[in-house]
């Protein structure tokens, strides 16, 4: 099974990157985050796509969310649907064969501290329901926190910025300690330059002088059948990178 997680800052600005994305990686999960777009504004191409099931939540120019399953991995329509802790169509998830995969938004928290650890929050809730019932779960997406400092370039640490404050990271390491794991940091423990979100300035994105602030997380039992889950520093011109994981 292949994923692929970007944030990809506006789904019509990037229309062509993401069909060539599909196009060359053919993902068996496509997770997408910003697509600043209702579903009736979503490209034709994108919007129901011949090889995906395709749910897009969003509700205009800010937030929004997608999920793409591919219909190889499920035959029949998923039921796609929103945790009560939705707001500003900030989370889509499915269930396949038994795992829930889940793209995710989390809120910048730059104009609302407080909303975005309340949403924080309520993740952990929402994460910690689901390991007690049982169930597996990949959970994707810009998550607007960085795990650590290694998670930041070191010309980027700034104590007290939003992302990298303490109580985002405890929220964080709560939710991994839920019964996710972090599988990028995983299978690259000691890479002091692996990162997802640059500032689109100065040449940062260039200079590799960024933020790690997506994700792919699983639950253990399927933690052990990541085989890679890399950056692609390289691809499209969103501020994130897409991240890709392949599975067993």
């Amino acid at each position: 099974m292949k994923i692929v997680t970007w944030n990809v800052n506006g789904i019509r600005a990037r229309e062509t990157q993401v069909r060539d994305l599909l196009l060359a990686e053919r993902p068996d999960v496509a997770c997408l985050q910003e697509i600043k777009a209702s579903p009736e504004q979503v490209p034709s191409l994108l919007a129901a796509p011949s090889d995906y099931w395709a749910y897009w939540h969003g509700a205009g120019p800010y937030s929004g969310v997608a999920l793409l399953l591919r219909r190889d991995l499920a035959p029949d329509r998923p039921a796609f649907r929103h945790p009560a802790l939705d707001r500003e169509c900030r989370i889509v998830c499915a269930d396949v064969g038994g795992t829930t995969v889940a793209s995710v938004y989390v809120p910048n928290g730059g104009k609302d501290f407080a909303a975005k650890m309340r949403f924080l929050d309520d993740l952990l809730s929402w994460v910690g329901e689901l390991h007690a019932s049982g169930g597996g779960l990949v959970l994707c997406g810009d998550l607007n926190v960085t795990r650590t400092d290694a998670d930041v370039h070191p010309k980027e640490r700034k104590a007290g910025a939003i992302g990298q404050r303490p109580e985002e990271r405890d929220l964080l390491a709560r939710i991994l300690t839920a019964g996710l794991v972090d599988v990028t940091r995983t299978l690259h423990p000691d890479d002091q330059e692996l990162f997802t979100w640059w500032a689109p300035w100065r040449n940062l994105r260039q200079r590799n002088i960024g933020w790690r602030i997506d994700y792919v997380l699983v639950t253990e039992a399927l933690a052990g059948r990541v085989r890679a889950c890399d950056v692609r520093r390289e691809t499209g011109t969103s501020d994130h990178a897409p991240v890709i994981a392949v599975l067993e």
